[in-house]
């Protein structure tokens, strides 16, 4: 699996583990609703701010969050 389908599966899983919506999360670090929907598409990856923004968001790391690591 690449990187990016680990970080469009994880990103997903996540936001589902919080019942959160796309909106919800989009809202949330600042992005229209369907620029963060290419990023669970895999159509987009985030710049670096918006990586730090969803890392934090849920609480996990950036290694995490690109697949380097399975450690939240």
């Amino acid at each position: 699996m690449s990187y990016q389908e680990i970080f469009r599966t994880r990103l997903r899983e996540l936001r589902k583990e919080n019942k959160e919506t796309q909106q919800k999360v989009a809202e949330a670090i600042g992005l229209a609703v369907r620029h963060y929907q290419r990023f669970e598409l895999g159509e987009n990856l985030p710049g670096f701010e918006n990586l730090i923004a969803l890392a934090d968001h849920f609480d996990v790391s950036l290694d995490y969050l690109t697949g380097r690591t399975d450690q939240r």
